[in-house]
């Protein structure tokens, strides 16, 4: 599955009841409770990179990208979005990009 694919499939579960769909009722629950969510699988990714739980920072990663499509869906951002702010990051190295942005702060 690509991620493309992933956003297409929340699409279509959040336009569902959210009796129904478990990515509906987190939308439907509102920005806070989404961004909670992501804090959280972000934390337990972290937890299993830092300990080295290979099988478990798969899981937690595969939980982590799919709670930070929900909050861009429910925020009304597409991936295409995000991906195209990667592309525009790729015509410079990582150390430049960073750099620029702390001068924009």
């Amino acid at each position: 599955m690509t991620l493309e694919e992933l956003e297409a499939r929340i699409a279509l579960r959040a336009a569902a009841s959210p009796e129904e769909s478990y990515t509906a009722k987190l939308i439907a629950r509102g920005m806070n409770k989404a961004a909670q969510k992501l804090g959280e699988e972000a934390n337990e990714a972290v937890i299993a990179a830092v300990t080295g739980d290979r099988a478990e920072l798969i899981k937690e990663s595969a939980d982590l990208l799919y709670h930070l499509l929900v909050v861009l869906r429910a925020a009304d951002v597409p991936l295409s979005d995000i991906m195209a702010e990667l592309d525009a990051r790729t015509a410079q190295s990582g150390l430049a990009e960073k750099a620029s942005r702390k001068d924009n702060s």
